[in-house]
């Protein structure tokens, strides 16, 4: 798959080109079985990447995306914040953010554009999980009904598609981010009592019970990431956040069923998160899950 960050490169204006549209190999099979179209130019095939623009089969309960070029995470500062209203007069702040039009209007560019499948820029499931103080967090139906309008404005976008369908519904995923030892305020947690050498705020090691409580804060973001529309999560679990602190021996000195020199142990979070995610999701429902695969 091939990711794509900026708008300028228009995929849709590729897709209506007759030479990207040779370079398609008139082999290469859609998601039904049959072979692309060949618009005469069968012998005109591009030899890189031949089934870009072919869709994607997630299966039978996901549906195909109309092409395989996906759109990562970024953060974009667009993702508003958690401030409560009664302390915005404290802050002397004109305006709560808490408004996601100027989110929505980002993505549905990108869609515009021709992009099949967008993540967003990360979103804690809880106030320890905060990138900053107050930074955007999904735990809430207030919350929730917010992102409401990033993914209508979204699935309003018609993506043209060489499938069974001549155009899909773009879509998009929320991604669920907890800092751990990362965050930058006071209640940052983790696997142990470690430091970050990038935060000033030593990281509390969160107990079993937490670490169950965690669990199903994940969980229930994913879930309200669904009912606001959302086409799935990608789960942070790569790049030292809270999952990898736990996937990581040097940072998870737990002895515990989460931790410990036994590599299950220190899976068992990640497997846990995802196994009930999809259980209170369902099948139709997208999961991502970001793993470095340098700390194995």
């Amino acid at each position: 798959m091939m990711s794509m960050v900026q708008n300028s490169f228009s995929i849709r204006r590729l897709l209506n080109s007759k030479r990207l549209y040779r370079g398609l190999s008139s082999t290469s099979a859609g998601i039904n079985g049959s072979s692309l179209h060949d618009n005469g130019g069968g012998s005109d095939i591009n030899p890189h990447y031949p089934h870009m623009f072919t869709p994607l089969d997630l299966g039978p309960d996901i549906g195909s995306l109309p092409n395989r070029v996906i759109m990562g995470s970024m953060h974009t500062g667009l993702e508003g914040h958690s401030i409560p209203k009664l302390m915005l007069p404290l802050l002397n702040a004109e305006d709560d953010h808490t408004d996601l039009t100027e989110m929505a209007c980002y993505f549905a560019e990108r869609a515009k554009g021709g992009v099949s499948l967008m993540v967003t820029g990360g979103v804690s499931p809880n106030r320890q999980g905060w990138v900053g103080p107050f930074a955007g967090k999904l735990s809430t139906e207030t919350e929730r009904d917010r992102h409401k309008l990033v993914t209508d404005m979204v699935h309003s976008i018609q993506i043209p598609s060489y499938g069974a369908n001549p155009t899909e519904p773009a879509r998009i995923c929320l991604q669920i981010l907890h800092t751990g030892r990362y965050a930058y305020h006071p209640f940052a947690v983790s696997a142990s009592s470690t430091k970050s050498p990038i935060s000033p705020f030593p990281a509390k090691e969160l107990s079993t019970s937490d670490v169950k409580a965690t669990i199903r804060d994940f969980v229930n973001c994913a879930v309200l990431a669904k009912e606001a529309g959302y086409d799935g999560v990608e789960i942070m679990g790569s790049e030292g956040y809270l999952i990898n602190q736990f996937l990581v021996s040097k940072t998870n000195q737990r002895s515990d069923d989460y931790g410990g020199e036994n590599f299950v142990n220190r899976m068992r979070l990640a497997m846990e998160i995802v196994t009930e995610t999809r259980k209170a999701c369902g099948l139709g429902f997208i999961i991502i899950f970001c793993l470095s695969m340098l700390d194995f």
